[in-house]
């Protein structure tokens, strides 16, 4: 479809995720940001989904907003901004809380929310290709997509503060040093290392994983003590769930766990 800002591809139980605005750079915009944002709802909701694959297409992996909307907005920029901002964060929230896990593919180069969207997997693979940029104060405007929540707690907050505040770029040797992303691999690999990584993801226990994702996402916030305590919860109903006696059944008859129940 000529409209398709958003291609969502199944393959098993592995939904991919495609930004597809490639002559403009996937950069969003408002028919962009509801069409991931509805894309999220449909991983997150779904429970055959068991793993989640976002990349772009094209040269950028995304290079955050569509600015040519921005202009177009006239004296409406305060509420389209609102409105495309909040759309972003429905996208975000529900690829940060669903119980399954995500894998981002960074093709290439990624600005500002496209930022945000590409270090939000839990494992980050990235083309050498890429950079990453805030860009924000380049136009005057300050971050969105969770980029001042992330970025202090994988790079630290003075990284964070450089990047914000100078808008310098990081590279793709660069980002895997600071701990931006989790791995570089050459542009023509990434495909196939993506696919690798998918597989594994997708056959391992996504319910405890899902699991793992929630309790991260509290760890900052919390005090030791009740981060103890939301831990000893979790782990007592994953003990009790079928992806723990599978996982127990396969550990003793010494073979491979099956946890899809393909």
């Amino acid at each position: 479809m000529s409209d398709a800002c958003v291609l969502v591809t199944r393959s098993g139980s592995i939904t991919q995720i495609t930004l597809n605005r490639p002559a403009q750079g996937n950069a969003i915009n408002l028919s962009m940001a509801h069409q991931l944002a509805a894309a999220a709802l449909e991983c997150d909701t779904d429970p055959s989904v068991r793993c989640v694959v976002l990349t772009g297409n094209g040269r950028l992996f995304c290079a955050g907003g569509d600015l040519s909307s921005f202009i177009d907005a006239g004296p409406r920029i305060g509420a389209f901004l609102s409105e495309l901002a909040g759309t972003v964060h429905v996208a975000v929230t529900r690829l940060a809380r669903m119980q399954k896990p995500l894998l981002t593919l960074i093709n290439g180069p990624a600005a500002g929310a496209g930022l945000s969207l590409a270090i939000a997997g839990d494992v980050v693979l990235a083309a050498r290709s890429a950079h990453f940029t805030s860009a924000y104060s380049a136009i005057g405007l300050t971050p969105d997509g969770g980029m001042t929540w992330i970025l202090p707690r994988l790079i630290g907050m003075r990284k964070t503060q450089e990047m914000l505040i100078t808008n310098r770029r990081v590279d793709a040797a660069e980002a895997e040093r600071i701990g931006l992303v989790t791995r570089v691999v050459d542009d023509d690999a990434l495909p196939g290392e993506g696919a690798k990584i998918a597989s594994t993801l997708a056959g391992s226990a996504t319910q405890a994983l899902g699991a793992a994702r929630a309790l991260l996402l509290q760890s900052l916030d919390s005090s030791l003590e009740t981060q103890l305590e939301r831990e000893a919860r979790a782990i007592v109903a994953a003990g009790r769930s079928a992806e723990s006696a599978e996982g127990l059944a396969a550990f003793v008859a010494k073979r491979k766990a099956n946890f899809s129940g393909e």
